[in-house]
C-alpha cells in the first residue's frame, strides 16, 4: 500500500486558521441568536406584564365606577312606600276575612317600582324595616361608604301565633329592590350585597367588618279601605306609618290609566 501524502506545513496552517475562523463565526452567530432570543423573551414578558397591568387598572376603574353608583343609591336618607287596601273578602269555608293590599315602593331616586300584592287573614299588618349603617366596610374604596346607610323594607306580616303570615319584600342574599344598578347581574354589585347581608344579619361579625349597626323595626296598624297609607323609613332608622283618607272625588270611580 502506498503512503498517504502529508499536507505541506503551509496547508496545515491554512486549515487550522480556517477551523479557528469557522468556530469564531459560529460562536458569534450563537451569541447573536441568544441575544435575539433573550430580547424576544423580554418583549413577551413585558407584553404579558403590560396586559396584566392593563387588566388590573381596567378592573380597578370598573369596580370604582360600580361602587360609586352603589353609593349614589345609598345617598337618600329615607325610603318611602305606599299601601292601599284593594280588597276585603270573607271566606265562608274558614270563616275568616282576608285583606288584600297593594304595596308600592319607591326607589332611592323617588321612582315607583313594580307594585306587589299581599293577602292576609286579618288587617293588623306590620312592616319590618332594616337599616344598616356602614362605618368602614372592608372592601375596596371602603372609605367612600363611611357614614352611608342602607334602608330596606324587609317584610310584611300578620302575627297569628303558629299561623303567622309573612311576605318577604327584600329577599335575603339578593340585591334589594330599588338598589339594583342593572337588569343583568353585576359580579361587583352581587359581591357587595352578598357581604352586606352576611354582615347585616351577623351583629357579632358586623363590627369588625365595618358595619356600625343594624337596626330592625316592625310597627303596624289596621289597614282599611278608603285610606292611603304612607310608610317611611326615617334617616334615624325609625319606621313611620301615616294614614290619610282618599280624596272624596275618587270614591266609587274607576280611574283609567
Amino acid at each position: 500500500m502506498g503512503k498517504i501524502a502529508e499536507l505541506p506545513e503551509s496547508e496545515k496552517i491554512k486549515n487550522l486558521e480556517f477551523n479557528i475562523f469557522k468556530h469564531a463565526v459560529i460562536r458569534r452567530n450563537m451569541k447573536k441568536i441568544a441575544k435575539i432570543f433573550i430580547r424576544l423573551i423580554m418583549i413577551i414578558l413585558c407584553g404579558a406584564l403590560g396586559y396584566q397591568a392593563y387588566r388590573a387598572v381596567t378592573q380597578y376603574v370598573y369596580e370604582n365606577t360600580v361602587l360609586k353608583q352603589i353609593i349614589s343609591r345609598l345617598e337618600a336618607d329615607s325610603r318611602v312606600a305606599e299601601v292601599l287596601v284593594t280588597g276585603v273578602n270573607y271566606n265562608e269555608v274558614d270563616r275568616k276575612t282576608y285583606t288584600t293590599i297593594k304595596f308600592l315602593e319607591y326607589d332611592s331616586a323617588g321612582r315607583p317600582m313594580e307594585p306587589k300584592y299581599y293577602t292576609f287573614s286579618g288587617n293588623i299588618i306590620q312592616f319590618q324595616s332594616l337599616v344598616v349603617r356602614f362605618d368602614d366596610m372592608k372592601i375596596r374604596q371602603a372609605d367612600q361608604f363611611k357614614g352611608k346607610s342602607a334602608y330596606l323594607f324587609w317584610k310584611a306580616f300578620v302575627l297569628d301565633g303558629e299561623k303567622t303570615q309573612e311576605y318577604e319584600i327584600a329577599k335575603i342574599n339578593q340585591i334589594p329592590r330599588g338598589y339594583r344598578l342593572e337588569a343583568e347581574e353585576n359580579p361587583v354589585e352581587a359581591k357587595f350585597w352578598s357581604r352586606f347581608w352576611e354582615y347585616a344579619l351577623d351583629p357579632k361579625g358586623a363590627m369588625p367588618e365595618g358595619i356600625k349597626n343594624a337596626q330592625i323595626e316592625a310597627p303596624g296598624t289596621m289597614f282599611v279601605p278608603g285610606n292611603l297609607y304612607t310608610i317611611k323609613i326615617e334617616h334615624d332608622g325609625g319606621l313611620r306609618i301615616d294614614a290619610a283618607p282618599l280624596s272624596k272625588i275618587l270614591l266609587g270611580e274607576k280611574i283609567p290609566l
